[in-house]
């Protein structure tokens, strides 16, 4: 195989360690992307005589082989179209596919199995002028590569790969502080509901939150107290885990959390950060003391998210992506934003913050951003009075709604979770009153959110470092979060 380069898109001129077989190869995958990916296609760009790794890609790979071609051109294209944007047309493109066996299966077998999707990516690079300069299947702690004909070098049982941290890319990694976070599934897992849906009582809760309170975001006059019920909630829910001792073990620090936060809570701000004013105000909360207890809530309030509110979750995997983001983790943060568009593909906010953060921008421009109008805001509570509480306001929050000079005439839109719009679609209210009921003016109507096209889409994860790295907007069929259906207006958020 040839020799390649492990350095960042941006640090081309710097030392790099070089890799010069399959097993290193697969060693420095992690390393590159932050996290071990499972389930998943990779995709590297190369670029310069030295192969030096540029962009990637990650996205999961689908369960249905039929969508397999569709997947890989989309992939390949995104990957060529990033690339070429930033260093130029790349010299060539290294394929990782991973996928552990399942029951009756060994490596080889997934090996086999996976070819004809190896044989898509090299179709859909070859289509671009890129070549396909190495194809490897990672499964069952060992790696097959489709491009070597050799089988002194490629075996037909495949290479054993080392141990976990023990290769060159390993030890340079170490010395320079970098970390492999675990699995892009476990990551997720912190910011998905749980397979069996979680708690009877979290739809309950969230159908009553959304009666009591839809209808007063979409009256102006009202929804100045829905916003302030919000943040002096969410102010409430993150002086308490602030306060909670802290827990090593991941799994045991989020069911922490989630007892901590009761059921009605977790609904009242789920549905009040709807609003995209409250929600920006909410994002407030991202840096200093307050920054991890925020991104715990966030993850919380994801979880919390299930069955018809499946869609909901697009605020608070958002504003998680956010706070990572604005913490240093862009790992973290583009897997937060990615379930965030798998949400909702329409989703304005992540789609601006993952556009933002995969470009390599710093988070300190849009951090100065939200600390001035925090600042605008309060000098206009002492101007006006008492107004609506903020995330300025905390922990010595102001009580009350804003101020009687705010203006009444702004358009509100607030989305309506799925399954509420199709009773309304069969001439029901599912239990919501229209505006025009709730006492709210005649032209502000709930606009729904749009809920994408179907279509079989496996998990995906994300780069690491600026350039066409990221997810996808590809939905899961493993772990979908939106219902079928045809899509609404766009740019929601």
């Amino acid at each position: 195989m040839s020799e390649h380069t492990n350095t960042t898109p941006t640090d081309s001129d710097e030392p790099g360690v070089t890799v010069r077989t399959h097993t290193e190869l697969a060693d420095a995958l992690p390393y590159l992307l932050g996290f071990q990916p499972d389930e998943s296609l990779v995709l590297v760009a190369v670029h310069g005589s030295r192969g030096r790794f540029g962009g990637r890609v990650t996205v999961g790979i689908p369960t249905d082989p039929a969508d397999w071609a569709v997947v890989a051109d989309a992939v390949t294209d995104a990957l060529v179209t990033g690339s070429t944007r930033r260093q130029g047309l790349p010299e060539g493109i290294v394929a990782f596919l991973c996928r552990e066996p399942g029951p009756g299966e060994n490596g080889t077998t997934v090996m086999e199995y996976l070819r004809p999707l190896a044989q898509h990516v090299r179709l859909a690079a070859g289509a671009r002028d890129v070549p396909v300069v190495d194809a490897l299947c990672l499964s069952d702690h060992r790696c097959w590569s489709y491009c070597c004909p050799d089988p002194a070098c490629c075996p037909p049982e495949g290479n054993t790969q080392k141990p976990p941290g023990t290769s060159a890319v390993a030890a340079a990694a170490a010395y320079a502080g970098m970390t492999v976070r675990g699995s892009l599934r476990a990551m997720q897992r912190r910011l998905l509901p749980p397979d069996d849906g979680g708690d009877p009582r979290w739809t309950t809760a969230l159908d009553t939150a959304c009666a009591n309170l839809l209808p007063r975001l979409v009256d102006e006059r009202e929804a100045a107290e829905v916003a302030g019920l919000t943040l002096t909630t969410t102010a409430d829910l993150l002086t308490r885990l602030h306060r909670l001792p802290e827990v090593r073990d991941l799994k045991a620090a989020d069911a922490c959390d989630d007892r901590a936060i009761s059921i009605e809570e977790a609904a009242t701000v789920i549905v009040g950060l709807q609003d995209r004013e409250t929600r920006d105000r909410a994002a407030e909360w991202m840096e200093g003391p307050l920054a991890p207890p925020a991104l715990r809530l966030w993850r919380a309030l994801a979880r919390r998210c299930t069955g018809a509110y499946d869609e909901y979750a697009a605020a608070p995997l958002a504003l998680a992506g956010w706070v990572a983001w604005s913490s240093g983790d862009r790992t973290e943060a583009r897997v937060a934003l990615a379930l965030a568009l798998r949400a909702d593909p329409d989703y304005l906010f992540a789609l601006l913050l993952h556009h933002a953060c995969d470009e390599g921008l710093a988070a300190e421009s849009i951090r100065r951003v939200l600390r001035r109008a925090g600042k605008d805001r309060g000098r206009e509570v002492v101007a006006g009075g008492a107004g609506t509480a903020g995330p300025g306001d905390v922990p010595g929050r102001t009580e009350g709604g804003e101020g009687e000079g705010a203006p009444s005439f702004r358009r509100r839109r607030v989305p309506l979770p799925s399954a509420l719009r199709a009773a309304g679609r069969r001439g029901g209210t599912a239990g919501v009153a229209r505006p025009s009921e709730a006492g709210g003016p005649a032209g502000r109507a709930v606009r729904p959110a749009g809920a994408g096209p179907g279509g079989s889409r496996a998990p995906y994860g994300a780069g690491l470092g600026p350039g066409p790295s990221g997810q996808l907007p590809l939905r899961s069929s493993r772990h979908g979060r939106r219902s079928q259906g045809g899509r609404g207006a766009r740019g929601r958020g």
